[in-house]
């Protein structure tokens, strides 16, 4: 089950921050696992459809690929 306070820290946050942590996050990690990881998927997809494409693409940018 997934707490309130959980959902309350995904809803906070950004698209770009969430696809930081969806990038870079170590595998079994808690927040991309489980039901946790079901929910902060599916947010972060939601919030990835409200932005432009070049907002889209802005985000994966600034993030790059290496950590």
């Amino acid at each position: 089950m997934i707490s309130d306070s959980m959902k309350k820290q995904i809803d906070a946050m950004n698209y770009e921050q969430m696809l930081g942590i969806w990038r870079f996050a170590p595998i079994g990690a808690d927040i991309v696992s489980g039901e946790v990881g079901d929910y902060f998927k599916e947010t972060m997809f939601s919030k990835k459809k409200q932005l432009s494409d070049g907002d889209q693409v802005r985000a994966s940018k600034n993030i790059g690929w290496d950590k």
